[in-house]
């Protein structure tokens, strides 16, 4: 039986949408579902272990939940496909992937952001994003999946724009993806369009489930199992207060090399990249990693080191342009984990802004407040610091997860990362 998971951060018996806008799709994810016998369960992110829990230091101020919904309006859904074990066969499992969504003003909005993107590493894929740089915005949902299930989730984001009533006659919506073939049969395509209405449709406001769940359900990051990780800032110019929140789908530096955590080099005292495959019988399909027990076998070098993808939200009135150069500043968190971008690594940032909201009117005159240039420096330290700390949010909250041939990928030791950083005698903090 495929194990499916449906999390949002609401309450969880809230099974029942009562929007007028209740789109029709939800009657035929449901139906379908139960046709194949599948699962739904609802949950919440209470009880998460996160970095901080574990004592490693970062800057600045944090929002109420630590994450990107501590941005007013923002909903963050996941749909996690679990199944099967062994050896890998196509278009059967193992299943280890999904879908992770992000409502920028609410599942029931049918109003654009302000946005902007940057690439600082183009082995990868984000649609959308020609439009967006044309017109400076985002309709409709963002997504995230694997690398493979790209093509079935933008369609399924038309379709629920279509049926939400977005005004345009068509619709070229944002959707990335990171590659979880080490763990998932991504050639068997199984994240399906059921999965993704049932991740819009339960995406919610508040905590926010992180790991290995929604796209990050198959990834791995920093030489751990990786997946989704989210984190927030709270800044004060002239008064006013602003929310700068992020969600990352974390997978590069499948190695761990150089990898560092609160301005430490730690990849010489965690036992980072220790994948190996569990079972000597059976054959490895992708040969990249070792048996656990049997060291001297051939390895195949990889022809890409995974990615990341960066989500950025702000309630700050930023406009297309300032949201372009906030999007550019993850990468200074990534270099801050001693990441440097291979070259086979699709590392892809978008960002946008909540603000504005009467003045995206592509139809008619409108007025917009205009953020200061020169105050901008405050946004990208909180983009950065926010950034930082999702990262290893996703890398904390994420289990130790056993794929495709038998593939194991250990989780982050926590015991061991709070030694590194909590003083002796302190380690329960």
């Amino acid at each position: 039986m495929l194990y499916i998971e449906a999390f949002n951060s609401a309450d969880p018996s809230d099974m029942q949408l009562t929007s007028p806008r209740q789109p029709n799709l939800f009657s035929r994810a449901c139906c379908s579902a139960l046709t194949l016998g599948l699962i739904a369960i609802a949950m919440d992110s209470s009880g998460q272990t996160r970095a901080v829990d574990l004592g490693i230091p970062f800057a600045g101020v944090r929002g109420v939940e630590n994450a990107i919904t501590d941005v007013p309006g923002v909903e963050v859904g996941h749909t996690t496909l679990i199944a099967g074990e062994g050896a890998l066969e196509r278009g059967k499992g193992p299943i280890r992937t999904g879908v992770t969504v992000i409502h920028p003003r609410g599942k029931y909005s049918t109003q654009g952001v302000f946005s902007g993107w940057f690439t600082l590493n183009a082995s990868g894929e984000m649609t959308g994003t020609t439009w967006l740089t044309e017109r400076g915005l985002i309709d409709g949902p963002i997504a995230i999946t694997n690398t493979h299930s790209v093509g079935v989730v933008r369609d399924s984001l038309v379709a629920w724009m279509v049926d939400q009533g977005w005004s345009a006659d068509w619709h070229a919506p944002v959707v990335a993806e990171t590659y979880d073939g080490a763990l998932n049969d991504i050639n068997g395509q199984h994240v399906k369009t059921e999965h993704v209405q049932e991740a819009l449709l339960k995406a919610a406001t508040g905590p926010v489930l992180e790991g290995a769940v929604g796209g990050g359900t198959g990834m791995v990051c920093n030489g751990f199992k990786g997946g989704i990780g989210t984190a927030s800032r709270i800044l004060n110019i002239e008064s006013q207060s602003f929310t700068v929140g992020v969600l990352v789908q974390c997978n590069y530096n499948w190695d761990g090399t150089d990898l560092r955590l609160g301005s430490q080099a730690v990849a010489d005292k965690l036992p980072v990249g220790e994948h190996c495959h569990v079972d000597t019988t059976i054959e490895r399909t992708l040969p990249w990693y070792p048996y656990c027990d049997a060291k001297n076998v051939s390895l195949n070098d990889r022809t890409r080191d995974g990615s990341i993808i960066v989500v950025m939200a702000t309630d700050a009135p930023l406009l297309p342009h300032q949201l372009t150069r906030l999007a550019k500043r993850p990468s200074l968190a990534l270099g801050r984990l001693g990441a440097i971008s291979t070259p086979g690594s699709g590392d892809i940032f978008v960002a946008f802004s909540t603000a504005n909201a009467d003045a995206v009117d592509e139809n008619n005159f409108g007025t917009a407040t205009v953020f200061p240039n020169y105050a901008l420096g405050a946004i990208f330290r909180a983009g950065i610091d926010a950034t930082e700390e999702a990262i290893v949010n996703a890398m904390v909250a994420a289990n130790k997860s056993i794929g495709i041939d038998g593939l194991r990928v250990k989780a982050l030791p926590h015991a061991e990362v709070r030694a590194l950083f909590l003083p002796a005698g302190n380690e329960n903090q």
